[in-house]
């Protein structure tokens, strides 16, 4: 597993690099889509797995505008709060569907966009990112963990095929461990819905 771990420790060095757009490199202008596009996609081109993968289109952002999840812009133009929303629309969509993101976005959107007194947008998103280096480090222990008992699985196989085994332990692992933190984030995120329905 030699080259596995050769491999492994260039991901996590990478890890290790990453880093939030913070909220005072985005432009307090409002831009026109595609400079919200241009913007997003130099910001976030470490997150590509592929150079030709796009992070946000224009179709992308018309679809969330139509699905609620981003008010409309005001003349075309997006404000630093649409780009707030963006971010957070962004890291959800890869995990949870639109009725979900739609859910934990609406209220919060509702109370906070555009405000300018008290807790805005820009407090939130802020608060949430500087969470992100401690969460980081946790993350990068625990994924050389999960690998370091991978290892230890299916040692009595041939050399080569227990490389192939040891690294289908590692990727079972690190999906469970996605599957399980999925599986709570839709039950917080039903029963805040519950709790909203019992509300109204």
């Amino acid at each position: 597993m030699n080259d596995q771990m050769t491999h492994i420790s260039d991901i996590l060095k990478q890890l290790s690099k990453i880093d939030h757009i913070k909220a005072e490199e985005i432009p307090n202008i409002d831009l026109y889509m595609d400079q919200v596009t241009t913007f997003m996609d130099s910001h976030l081109e470490h997150s590509k797995r592929y150079p030709e993968d796009k992070i946000l289109t224009k179709t992308m952002i018309n679809n969330y505008a139509k699905n609620r999840l981003l008010p409309p812009p005001n003349k075309k133009k997006y404000s630093k709060d649409h780009m707030l929303l963006l971010l957070f629309i962004y890291y959800f969509k890869n995990i949870l569907s639109i009725n979900d993101i739609q859910s934990l976005l609406m209220p919060i959107c509702e109370k906070y966009f555009g405000r300018k007194e008290g807790l805005n947008l820009e407090e939130i998103y802020e608060e949430v990112f500087a969470l992100e280096k401690e969460q980081l480090d946790l993350l990068i222990r625990d994924v050389e963990k999960k690998y370091q008992v991978a290892s230890g699985t299916f040692t009595s196989l041939p050399e080569e095929e227990q490389d192939a085994m040891q690294s289908f332990s590692f990727i079972c692992m690190l999906a469970f461990d996605v599957y399980v933190k999925k599986q709570i984030i839709e039950s917080l995120i039903d029963h805040m819905n519950e709790r909203q329905d019992s509300e109204n």
